[in-house]
């Protein structure tokens, strides 16, 4: 992980690029983070859409799954009395 200031930024941007080949560059603004320079590579790798809970759940050949499940009487469940 490489720190840079912004000063220093701006008078080494091919440094900076040249250190962000091994890892993202944070630059500083009044010692504080207020940006990071990243390969290509690693950005596309960031903002790769990742699949949602409800793509992970999803069966895409549903159709070839058999599914039939007991019904509640089968398995000898009786009505609860919420009276």
């Amino acid at each position: 992980m490489t720190v840079m200031t912004s000063r220093e930024f701006n008078q080494d941007s091919s440094g900076a690029k040249k250190a962000a080949a091994d890892g993202p560059v944070f630059i500083t603004d009044r010692g504080k983070p207020s940006h990071v320079l990243l390969t290509i590579e690693e950005y596309t790798a960031l903002k790769k859409t990742k699949p949602s809970i409800v793509d992970l759940l999803s069966m895409h050949d549903v159709a070839d799954i058999e599914f039939d499940p007991p019904k509640l009487d089968e398995l000898g469940a009786k009505p609860v009395d919420f009276s």
